[in-house]
């Protein structure tokens, strides 16, 4: 049986190889050499260590079998991207992502169980209006009230004014943040825009019109 040699020269497209091909012309020959060489792949696996492919090509035109054992390239192998290390990244993703979730879920419920934040029915007390209208205030962006899954909605006692009154300027807050939950990260954080100082800094000191450019700068991306 003629046998030969191919070179990774010669293997236009493939990865860098050795093949060694035989041409059978009669069915029962290739089935024995079938076997064998298959035996040849695994032991030259094994001994190896990296990856080996076992081919089979049909040529109807030449009636025969070509049967080739190729080296891969243990540089090539070592880049490739198999599917079980891809599968193992995506793992690792989505518990990065699950355990980042649950930093989020354990951060919000500690701000909503510091002393300031009030319940609705507290909150409607401190203002004197009735829950329903607390949560009118809330949907129009009157007042700041920040849902919580287990707690239900939570208000900042530091939203209000000396005189007892929710900020003036909350409504355009949420305007430009557009999320009750925005809005309270840029009360409570520092910002260029604002010489170092939060939002509810600059409310405080009755500069209202620079904690909305510095709202509206934040919407922008400008500060962070």
């Amino acid at each position: 049986m003629p046998v030969t040699k191919t070179t990774a020269s010669e293997l236009k497209g493939e990865a860098p190889s050795i093949a060694f091909s035989m041409k059978l012309p009669r069915k029962a020959d290739f089935e024995k050499a079938l076997l064998r060489q298959y035996t040849k792949a695994v032991e030259l696996g094994q001994k190896a260590g990296h990856q080996v492919s076992f081919r089979v090509v049909v040529d109807p035109l030449a009636g025969a079998q070509m049967i080739s054992i190729v080296q891969e390239d243990p540089s090539e192998v070592e880049h490739a991207f198999p599917v079980e290390e891809g599968s193992k990244q995506d793992e690792e993703l989505s518990a990065a992502l699950a355990a980042a979730r649950e930093r989020g879920r354990r951060r919000v419920a500690e701000i909503l169980g510091d002393d300031d934040m009030l319940s609705a029915d507290a909150f409607s007390d401190l203002l004197g209006v009735s829950r329903v209208t607390v949560n009118t205030k809330r949907q129009s962006g009157q007042v700041l009230g920040l849902d919580g899954a287990k707690r239900g909605f939570r208000f900042p006692v530091w939203q209000l004014d000396d005189d007892g009154r929710p900020y003036a300027a909350l409504p355009k807050l949420h305007e430009i943040l557009a999320g009750s939950w925005a809005v309270y990260r840029f009360l409570v954080s520092p910002h260029g825009a604002l010489d170092g100082r939060t939002g509810l800094d600059a409310l405080k000191r009755g500069r209202d019109a620079d904690a909305i450019a510095a709202a509206e700068s934040v919407a922008r991306g400008d500060f962070r």
